[in-house]
């Protein structure tokens, strides 16, 4: 069983999960803003003719627990920090202890194909330019 069978979730529209995943980006660094708008946007673009019911199910329960996630590392700061924490530009830098977002499962990783793969390499490569590494 897939592990989308396991949530008893409400899946969101896509096109207000869409607004949400940007509006979470207002709380990024400005780098990390940029590359995820962009990425977000072409990943909508690209998957908006989809008309196959699985793969919008899949399509838009990854992308929530990504808003899920973004929501919880970008969350106000505690009541008692001496920061503004309305403010996105202290938030900003407010990274989380872990770091931005999570390792990905082994499990998906098998399951994706050369060209997901590929896609991914090629984010990760972006991600360490925006982040100064020159590797």
């Amino acid at each position: 069983m897939s592990n989308i069978a396991h949530k008893s979730q409400v899946l969101m529209a896509p096109l207000k999960l869409y607004r949400e995943i940007l509006r979470s980006h207002r709380m990024l660094p400005a780098a990390m803003r940029a590359l995820g708008d962009d990425y977000v946007k072409a990943e909508f673009k690209r998957h908006k003719d989809i008309d196959n019911p699985a793969h919008i199910v899949g399509f838009v329960s990854q992308w929530q627990s990504y808003l899920d996630m973004m929501k919880n590392q970008t969350a106000p700061l505690p009541e008692d920090s001496i920061a503004p924490s309305h403010d996105p530009l202290v938030r900003s830098f407010n990274t989380p202890t872990d770091g931005w977002g999570k390792k990905m499962d082994p499990e998906l990783l098998e399951k994706m194909s050369d060209e997901q793969l590929g896609q991914l390499y090629e984010l990760r490569t972006e991600v360490k330019k925006s982040l100064g590494d020159k590797e």
